[in-house]
């Protein structure tokens, strides 16, 4: 249940590069199931940031890196959404999270965020959501513990361009409310 009135802006980091990607629907479809007073926009892509290397730190921080870090410094919370690669992150993900690491301040700090996995298989991501669980402990963003948003069979839940299960939009908004309560409880302290 949302505790305040105040409207909040989420951004979403989306773990995939591939057009038609499952994950991507369902990252495109959070604005529409949002509570009122929530907006949730978009990142853009991970595919913008250079592959980390220190050496390019150390001449100078790219500006899509800047610009992510910027915008995540802005939100009152973040959603991740993220396909499972090999029982852990995409190396795009772990990328930009790499890169965001960098920046200083650092955007995640004290940050709420909630995860989201989709996967053709049973547990639906779930092992991605635990490796993606130890970097951002390191970042000291504060991760939803729950609801878990972890959407397994999904086949069965798209079309080639639209997530089509009601059961699954209204678990997305609940998860969507709960971050809320989560970014509200951090306005008031």
């Amino acid at each position: 249940m949302v505790q305040d009135k105040t409207p909040l802006h989420f951004v979403t980091l989306l773990g995939s590069l591939r057009a038609h990607s499952l994950n991507g629907i369902v990252a495109r479809t959070l604005p529409s199931l949002a509570p009122p007073g929530i907006t949730i926009t978009s990142l853009g892509s991970v595919g913008d940031l250079p592959h980390y290397n220190q050496d390019l730190e150390d001449q100078a921080m790219p500006p899509a890196v800047l610009a992510m870090a910027e915008a995540i410094r802005a939100a009152d919370g973040v959603i991740i959404v993220t396909p499972e690669y090999n029982y852990s992150v995409p190396g795009v993900l772990k990328n930009a999270i790499d890169w965001l690491s960098r920046v200083t301040p650092q955007p995640f700090a004290k940050k709420p965020l909630a995860i989201q996995t989709v996967s053709p298989g049973a547990i639906g991501g779930a092992r991605a959501q635990y490796h993606l669980r130890q970097s951002l402990i390191f970042l000291d963003a504060f991760v939803l513990n729950k609801p878990e948003a972890m959407i397994g069979q999904a086949t069965t839940k798209f079309t080639e361009t639209t997530l089509t299960d009601e059961s699954t939009k209204a678990f997305l908004t609940r998860q969507i409310t709960a971050l809320a309560d989560l970014a509200y409880s951090f306005k008031h302290t």
